[in-house]
């Protein structure tokens, strides 16, 4: 199995270094940078597969770094780590580009979970390019084309993150199927942790604000009280 490069954004040296023993064990080869400016220069010279990024970082915060990343064009799943317990800390990573992020301290092996589920999306990515144009996703005034992973409603484009983007597929792949937020972590994500739901949440909000024309009342993504969420565009 050939080994994947990735990049870790860390100014604790001793958790770094903690982390790049670790990636090894799902064959991850690891550049390390202790701040901001140096992060976006090895990425600016090196190709990676994936990107943990801390938000708290000295020069510059990784706010600002994965919004920079992003401005490059180029999508690489971005893995935010964050100490705060403010929501909008994590709302701002994921709105800038983020596709995920996990609350310090954390345990190793749901770090190791979370890689492993970016890079299994990173793979569909890669199927969902070949695809042939019968294979879009035509509901009401959406539409949905999966080799280039755009959306559009009533002819206006809808720039969605990456996660954003699968979730909506999945919603639109199983029309009036309920699925709870346990499931959709399993299936969207790639893995299952208590206490992740707000991941869930957060994800939901944010695309009902992109996509509804009224997300206080909404026609795509409804809410299925007790239960959790499912697709409700008609065709």
């Amino acid at each position: 199995m050939s080994k994947k490069k990735i990049l870790i954004v860390e100014d604790n040296t001793d958790l770094a270094d903690l982390l790049v023993l670790h990636v090894s064990d799902i064959h991850c080869d690891a550049d390390v940078a202790y701040d901001g400016a140096q992060a976006l220069s090895l990425y600016e010279k090196n190709t990676y597969e994936l990107v943990i990024l801390d938000i708290m970082l000295p020069v510059m915060d990784g706010i600002e770094v994965c919004k920079r990343m992003r401005e490059k064009g180029d999508y690489i799943p971005i893995i935010m780590l964050t100490s705060k317990s403010s929501e909008i800390d994590r709302v701002v990573g994921l709105e800038v580009g983020a596709d995920d992020y996990i609350t310090k301290p954390f345990s190793i092996p749901e770090l190791l979970a979370r890689m492993k589920a970016q890079f299994r999306s990173i793979e569909a990515l890669g199927q969902a390019r070949v695809m042939d144009e019968v294979d879009d996703i035509h509901l009401g005034d959406m539409s949905i084309c999966l080799g280039k992973r755009q959306v559009s409603i009533a002819g206006k484009h809808i720039e969605l993150t990456a996660k954003e983007f699968d979730l909506l597929v999945y919603f639109a792949k199983h029309p009036g199927q309920v699925f709870n937020r346990t499931q959709l972590l399993d299936h969207v994500w790639g893995y299952q942790f208590e206490g992740y739901d707000h991941t869930v949440n957060t994800h939901i909000n944010r695309l009902r604000i992109k996509i509804e024309q009224n997300p206080a009342k909404p026609f795509y993504i409804l809410t299925v009280w007790g239960v959790g969420y499912k697709f409700g565009g008609q065709s």
